[in-house]
């Protein structure tokens, strides 16, 4: 009994650092990932900015960006149909 309650207790612990700050710089004044030419755009979240993980649109026109966002919306449309015939059937 006293086995599981010490696990229990230090499981506990150990959840509870996850939610610790441990930067040894403090908060940052900014969480934007970069300054992007998109930022004024629709769908721009306001904690994160112009989000691009991975930099497709680094060096990238307002014609790329447009035609990223269309086909993204249309995979997305033809993903939810999937699911939908997938439920269906």
């Amino acid at each position: 009994m006293k086995f599981a309650c010490l696990s229990f207790a230090a499981a506990a612990l150990h959840s509870a650092t996850a939610f610790t700050n441990v930067s040894p710089q403090g908060p940052s004044s900014s969480t934007r990932l970069h300054d992007s030419p998109f930022d004024e755009e629709i769908g721009v979240t306001a904690p994160l900015g112009f989000f691009d993980p991975l930099g497709l649109l680094k060096d990238a026109d307002q014609e790329r960006f447009n035609r990223l966002r269309y086909v993204e919306l249309k995979h997305g449309r033809i993903s939810m149909l999937a699911v939908l015939g997938h439920i269906v059937t």
